[in-house]
């Protein structure tokens, strides 16, 4: 049976949780090295940043729309990290989940296992009385998502 550690970390720097994320990451690799098969631990964490923008290895610096001089007023960070996308802001009042867990135990490849989020996140808004849907061609919740002007994207998924 999996092993389901729920973490909140409040508000916490960017590059501390991304190091924590690492130490996690380590964690699951080395019990599945240990164990011989697909780990049964995981994490959740859940985290809010400070003002941040991140820049994925696809990513453009040039597709950072924000001036310098409010990147500073604000006092937001930059970081590039090695994960897929472009350019992604996280900031106060914004919730991020971070899962760590291993696909194989669960015997789910990347695809279905977005496809489930996306699915878990249109369900739970839809307790807070939200209709989520999906955008053909885009990663993601959205609200009035079959609307060209006013759909927008009420949760990001990146893997």
């Amino acid at each position: 049976m999996a092993n389901f550690n729920y973490i909140d970390l409040g508000l916490k720097d960017y590059k501390e949780c991304w190091d924590y994320q690492e130490e996690l990451l380590a964690e699951v690799v080395n019990d599945k090295r240990e164990i011989g098969k697909p780990s049964a631990k995981n994490h959740f964490l859940l985290v809010e940043h400070p003002h941040v923008y991140t820049l994925g290895k696809s990513g453009d610096e040039k597709n950072l729309l924000a001036a310098g001089d409010f990147l500073k007023k604000i006092e937001a960070t930059f970081y590039k990290i090695n994960r897929g996308g472009d350019i992604t802001y996280h900031g106060p009042g914004q919730i991020v989940g971070y899962p760590i867990i291993d696909l194989e135990y669960y015997k789910i490849g990347v695809r279905e296992y977005i496809e489930k989020m996306e699915q878990a996140i249109i369900q739970t808004i839809a307790e807070y009385g939200l209709t989520g849907g999906l955008k053909e061609g885009a990663t993601g919740v959205w609200l009035d998502a079959g609307h060209k002007v006013r759909a927008r994207k009420i949760c990001a998924i990146g893997v």
